[in-house]
Parts: structure tokens; C-alpha cells; sequence
């Protein structure tokens, strides 16, 4: 069986964007794609108010990236966070990607806030500090395409750090079997990280910006985290079914021992 994932998109594309690029869903629909063609993605912009109705099941909850802060009152942002947590104690498996990341650490207790190191954009590359055992891993390095300027400072309770770097200590976190999250963007390319600096140059000191539009002649992971991110939910989806069969088993024990 196919794995349905819910894209909560928390950004619209700029204008200036829109005729050349895909949005932010679709990114990651094309990005999952690419992996196995059987994934199916379900797209909500939550900047707009949309989420799946309570009677529609997905094996994971993305969410996205998002000019917007994870720390800000906007009745959007407010009411995403509040979901995140239900979902949580309902059990879901939730993934973060750069506002995603932050917003699920921020709402399951951990704190994120505007870093004082400044931004982070281009080609970055992080240590892996970890392998779980779903982790299909080869390198002990991997590196994505950044833009952000707030972090994750401390991590909710019972998560640890997955991948790190000088720039930015919490730069991938897991949760369990529950929650996976990644700073960086696997699943923009090149062309839009470019087009992205180039929207954006004026609040870039000069010297930043050129380092980073060099850094786009390197390679990134984003098909590897992708891969990562599809073994983590088989692997979550996994274990459920192995909790399941087992409160059956004793469930049929208790009725036969009665």
C-alpha cells in the first residue's frame, strides 16, 4: 500500500516566483515523487485555514517552510500550533521542514527564536550525530540548501538532536518514532535558491551573498532526506502495526482466560 502523505503548506509562493516556480507543496510533492512514484501528497494551506477533515487519515503531517515566525501571534501560526499538538497526542507522525521544524520544536515544548548568529543561506553542510535504526545512511555528513535566520535552541522533551553544525546546533531533531524534523530545504533546487538570494539581496550583507549564490555550484542531499524522511514513516507506520497486533493479542487473551 501506497503512503499518503498531508502537506500543510504554511507560505505562498512571491508573485515575483510564481511564473517560474512550483509552490511549496508541490515541491515536495515532485520531491517524494522522485523516490517512489506510489507516494500520494495532499496539499492544505493552513495560511488560508485548510486542514484535512477529522474522517481523512494520512501516514504523515509535512510542514513547510514559511517566511512567516513560528513565534508569532498570527491567528494562522496560532492555530497551527495548536494542531500540531493535538496531532501529537493523537499519535500522528509529523515532519518539519525550516518553519516546520521550528514550529513543531516550539509547539511540542522545546523554544526556537531569531538567532543572533544572522542568516543562514546557500549550500550548508551538517554533521550526522546519529543512525536509528531506520536511518539508511551511508555518510557521515550531508548537506542542503538554507535560508533562515531563526533556530531551534533547545528541543522538546525526549527528542535529540539528529545532525548539527557550528552554524546551527539543532539543525535536525527526531522524536521517538514520531517526529522527524530538518532545518534545511530538501526540496528546493538550485535554480530556486537562486531566485530566492536574488528576491531577497538587499537585506543580505554583500560579502553573504555571494558566498552563498558560489555554494549553489556544490551538490545537495535533498533526494537523500527525502529517502530518509520515507523510511522514517514506513518504519513508524511499522512499529503501529506491531502495537496494534500486540493490544489485539492480549485483548483476545484476556477474553479466552474470562
Amino acid at each position: 500500500m501506497s503512503l499518503r502523505i498531508c502537506i500543510l503548506e504554511a507560505d505562498d509562493l512571491h508573485p515575483e516566483l510564481r511564473d517560474t516556480f512550483v509552490g511549496f507543496g508541490q515541491m515536495f510533492k515532485q520531491l517524494f515523487s522522485q523516490q517512489d512514484a506510489t507516494v500520494e501528497c495532499q496539499i492544505f494551506n493552513v495560511v488560508k485555514g485548510e486542514y484535512p477533515a477529522p474522517e481523512q487519515e494520512f501516514d504523515a503531517y509535512l510542514v513547510t517552510g514559511s517566511k512567516a515566525d513560528s513565534f508569532a501571534d498570527d491567528p494562522w501560526i496560532v492555530k497551527l500550533r495548536k494542531y500540531l499538538r493535538q496531532s501529537y497526542a493523537q499519535g500522528k507522525v509529523l515532519l518539519g521542514i525550516c518553519f516546520g521544524h521550528q514550529i513543531l520544536a516550539l509547539a511540542l515544548g522545546g523554544k526556537e527564536q531569531r538567532s543572533d548568529k544572522g542568516w543562514g543561506i546557500g549550500m550548508h553542510r551538517y554533521r550526522l550525530l546519529q543512525r536509528p535504526s531506520w536511518l539508511p545512511a551511508q555518510a557521515d555528513e550531508f548537506q542542503l540548501l538554507i535560508s533562515h535566520r531563526d533556530q531551534v535552541t533547545a528541543l522538546p522533551a525526549g527528542a535529540s538532536v539528529l545532525a548539527s553544525s557550528a552554524f546551527c546546533e539543532n539543525a535536525a531533531f527526531v522524536l521517538g518514532q514520531q517526529v522527524l524534523c530538518f532545518q534545511g530545504h530538501p526540496e528546493f533546487t538550485h535554480d530556486f535558491s537562486s531566485g530566492l538570494l536574488k528576491l531577497r539581496e538587499s537585506i543580505y550583507c554583500p560579502q553573504l551573498y555571494q558566498a552563498a549564490q558560489q555554494s549553489l555550484s556544490q551538490e545537495h542531499d535533498g533526494q537523500i532526506i527525502a529517502q530518509w524522511m520515507l523510511c522514517f514513516i514506513k518504519a513508524s507506520k511499522e512499529q503501529a502495526k506491531v502495537v496494534t497486533e500486540q493490544v489485539e493479542k492480549q485483548a483476545r487473551e484476556s477474553l479466552c482466560s474470562a
